[in-house]
């Protein structure tokens, strides 16, 4: 039995933006019910040298966006620089699932062995074979930054479970 590549980056991508939306909507409710202003939520931070809750929001979409074009030899989803609450870091994570989902399904099966770049924010590149980098780069780091989103709301005193970070059954 095979596992196709766009079963391993889309068909895993997806369902964990969904449950990260679900999240952030946790997140609102949470704030709203203590009087909060949801800026404090998405502020904070594990560390002071850590991202915030926006930025690892913001990365977890920003790795499933690249990896994928790159594997579909397409050009990324790119979003405008405004400022992020809750309802705009939700429609990000919409036009992510969009973006991923509208993709060529054959373009990303044939991508196991192609040559592809990723591009780090200060301009250095590194490259892999299509397969190595959903395996070994872009799927670890977009669960880094989900995981690190959801232990930030956890950390806040959001109710949540690891339920709510798993998702419903597939």
């Amino acid at each position: 039995m095979t596992i196709s590549l766009h079963e391993a980056s889309v068909g895993v991508f997806v369902p964990y933006l969904e449950n990260l939306s679900s999240l952030l909507d946790r997140a609102a409710a949470h704030a709203e019910a203590r009087n909060i202003d949801p800026a404090v939520l998405l502020n904070m931070r594990l560390s002071p040298t850590m991202y915030n809750l926006k930025q690892q929001v913001g990365e977890a979409k920003r790795h499933a966006i690249v990896a994928c074009a790159l594997l579909a030899g397409r050009a990324p989803h790119t979003f405008s620089g405004t400022e992020l609450d809750i309802p705009e870091l939700k429609s990000r994570i919409s036009a992510t699932v969009d973006f991923v989902q509208g993709l060529p399904r054959e373009e990303i099966e044939n991508a196991a062995d192609k040559e592809v770049a990723f591009t780090f924010k200060n301009g250095t590149q590194r490259n892999f074979t299509g397969k190595s980098l959903l395996l070994t780069f872009s799927v670890p780091q977009f669960f880094f930054h989900v995981t690190t989103a959801y232990d930030i709301l956890r950390h806040a005193g959001v109710d949540l479970a690891k339920k709510d970070f798993l998702g419903p059954p597939r």
